[in-house]
């Protein structure tokens, strides 16, 4: 059992004041760093800001893959049914398709890991990953229901809309579906089909919701249900985003998606970025980093129904834990300026999963690593990795059939041979 106290660090928590101080794990939960017992302990010299990880609500964990597909220049979408067509007769897809799903799930895993985000949800039904996600080096969530989109040409994924949701209410988990993802009557029709099926209410998650008006939005708010916003992807097929102010200031519990890496940015990292600009073209104002900060964590756990367990640092919750250089004095807009190679320390349910060699202290003074994990170099700096992504990227470039990069891992795996890993 993992037992350890980052110390000295600036802890931030939403709905907390920004502190230096410890943050104590125990087994998988923070506890109070008062408690009785010794520990490991790591002092960040406050050098480090101390943050929950990162919630990415919207992913499809397949089709990380680069680069983007999209409309022909100067075109674009209608709805996602002609980017379909069009991805499977991209170049990107043929290579991908040399990939065993397996090899794809295990980069979108790192994607995750590689961007400080630990929680994610794939948007594919179960079967197609129930045997996949346990596997990944970060917490691909299990607990969800649901519907490929409302509307006739959907793919039929899961049991059916009101199935899907009465699974989803009776066991407490979201019902995730993509909405309004498009500009024909049925997409721009879609919050009206729910709400006749009796299916709007705070166990919905919406994906994209570009064709909402105001009268959508503010149905949306009063049933407490979340939005999933992937600004990236939205602009690059369809040229056109949710109209996220109008949300926010409705109420909405707003929160961030990267879609997949065809559509979309590359990790969330990048995504909050391109995010904020694009909110400052739009609004002519600037969308507080605070606010981002709150999109992609408390929210976010709010929106897969899991706020007593993630997106906090607080006592009795599990111990996802990111530390970040301080390189910015405020420590939302250190978070939403960072990069991969701002990220010291990352960890999953109180277990470390990627860090800077230092933190190898807290697997009880080991000289060596840890069985099941292996060594990067991002930078110059080395790091200790959960599992063997360097493998995993040397062997995908040989089934590819060439030195693919992919740009949201942040090393070269011949690196890793000079130093003997």
């Amino acid at each position: 059992m993992f037992e350890y106290t980052l110390s000295n660090g600036v802890i931030v928590s939403p709905g907390k004041k920004t502190h230096s101080g410890n943050l104590r794990i125990k087994g998988d939960k923070i506890i109070s760093p008062e408690a009785a017992g010794k520990s490991v302990k790591i002092d960040l010299k406050e050098k480090s800001f101390v943050y929950p990880s990162l919630i990415n609500t919207h992913d499809h964990l397949q089709g990380n893959y680069r680069p983007p597909v999209g409309p022909k220049k100067g075109q674009f979408y209608l709805t996602w049914l002609p980017w379909d067509s069009d991805f499977k007769a991209s170049k990107t897809f043929a290579e991908r398709s040399n990939l065993a799903r397996e090899d794809l799930y295990a980069f979108s895993g790192y994607k995750c890991l590689f961007s400080g985000v630990t929680t994610v949800n794939d948007h594919f039904p179960h079967q197609f990953n129930k045997n996949i996600l346990p596997a990944l080096p970060i917490r691909a969530i299990q607990e969800y229901c649901l519907s490929h989109e409302c509307s006739s040409y959907d793919l039929k994924w899961g049991d059916g809309i009101e199935a899907e949701h009465k699974r989803a209410v009776k066991n407490n988990w979201p019902f995730i579906t993509h909405l309004s993802e498009g500009f024909d009557s049925e997409a721009m029709n879609s919050v009206s089909v729910l709400e006749k099926m009796n299916i709007l209410d705070s166990h919905c998650l919406f994906i994209h919701c570009i064709a909402f008006n105001d009268d959508d939005i503010k149905k949306t708010a009063k049933v407490g249900a979340s939005v999933s916003w992937c600004g990236r992807s939205n602009m690059f097929m369809f040229n056109v985003t949710a109209k996220i102010r109008k949300m926010i200031k409705a109420g909405v519990n707003v929160t961030i998606g990267t879609d997949s890496s065809a559509t979309g940015s590359a990790n969330l990292l990048a995504e909050i970025k391109y995010d904020r600009e694009l909110y400052r073209k739009l609004y002519g104002e600037d969308l507080a980093a605070e606010k981002i900060f709150r999109m992609i964590t408390v929210n976010a756990a709010k929106a897969f129904r899991m706020q007593d367990k993630i997106g906090a640092l607080d006592e009795g919750m599990l111990g996802d834990i990111l530390a970040l250089k301080a390189k910015h004095d405020d420590p939302y807009e250190n978070l939403v300026n960072a990069d991969m190679k701002d990220i010291e320390f990352l960890a999953l349910a109180g277990k470390p999963i990627y860090g800077e060699m230092r933190f190898l202290d807290i697997f009880k003074n080991q000289n060596e690593l840890p069985a099941g994990y292996t060594k990067i170099k991002t930078g110059n700096r080395t790091m200790f990795v959960k599992g063997d992504p360097a493998s995993l990227y040397n062997e995908a470039r040989k089934k590819i059939g060439f030195k693919k990069k992919l740009d949201y891992l942040p090393f070269e795996p011949e690196s890793m041979k000079e130093e003997g890993a």
